[in-house]
């Protein structure tokens, strides 16, 4: 069955459009040149390929190369119960699907939000597990299948791997808190729900990144208790952006200095 991908984010659709939909939305882009479509064949002509990068015991992380639409990382994490595969990217091959395979079943396929759902179906056909999408962002989706499966709130997808719906960016925005990561300090998967800055010390909090618009001080407030009374040392963003240390305190200062600078408590020439 052939299906379309957005060059731009790399999501896939049933059909073809004059725009993809999440492109067009505030939060995204498309370009100045126009709504351009792929397939998984034509990146293969191309020479796309996926690497998969041990980034600590139980985590790997899967990117293509050349990158396909946003460029993000796939995160996979396995478990003795299974292995999730988190925020999946835009395109697949053989080598790293039986690569996956090889470490235990996949439990489930998950995206952060919807700049991620890359190409979520193909994965969960040729990994044969469902994929979770939040019912909040339900609309969103541009292929519909059966392996689809809704979500809301929280859930145990194994013993010490939760996911957590925290909304902002999009009001399903979640998070994966992998209890045993980071040598058992705990892990948390971000996407860019929580998003881990270039100085590896801060986050940010944005309705949009590309076009520059800011949560609200009470969103921020909200996203950052949510995540606040879970046990976690390191965070993971969605493309090769860490929080190596003390992420939990880091989402609570950060918090803290967004919410003074929106609310106009910081004074814009100090």
């Amino acid at each position: 069955m052939t299906f379309w991908i957005c060059e731009t984010c790399a999501v896939e659709h049933a059909q073809r459009t004059d725009v993809c939909q999440i492109c067009a939305d505030e939060r995204q882009w498309v370009p100045a040149d126009g709504q351009k479509w792929t397939t998984l064949e034509e990146l293969a002509v191309r020479g796309v390929t996926v690497s998969a990068t041990e980034l600590e015991p139980g985590l790997l992380a899967l990117a293509t190369s050349p990158e396909v639409g946003i460029g993000q990382q796939s995160k996979l994490v396995t478990t003795p119960a299974g292995s999730v595969l988190w925020d999946p990217i835009g395109y697949l091959d053989d080598d790293v699907v039986d690569r996956i395979l090889g470490l235990g079943p996949v439990l489930a396929i998950v995206a952060s939000h919807p700049h991620m759902f890359g190409v979520q179906v193909e994965w969960a056909r040729r990994l044969g597990a469902p994929v979770l999408v939040a019912d909040a962002d339900a609309g969103w989706v541009q292929r519909r299948d059966d392996v689809i499966r809704p979500w809301n709130g929280a859930v145990d997808l194994a013993p010490g791997l939760t996911l957590l719906q925290v909304g902002g960016h999009f009001p399903g925005s979640a998070v994966l808190h992998w209890a045993d990561g980071a040598e058992g300090r705990g892990v948390l998967l971000s996407g860019d729900t929580i998003f881990a800055n270039p100085d590896r010390v801060t986050v940010s909090f944005m309705r949009s990144y590309p076009n520059r618009i800011p949560l609200s001080a009470a969103v921020v407030d909200r996203v950052a208790t949510a995540v606040g009374g879970l046990r976690f040392d390191r965070l993971y963003g969605n493309f090769d952006n860490v929080i190596p240390v003390d992420a939990n305190a880091v989402i609570r200062r950060s918090a803290d200095r967004h919410i003074q600078w929106v609310t106009g408590v910081n004074d814009y020439l100090t």
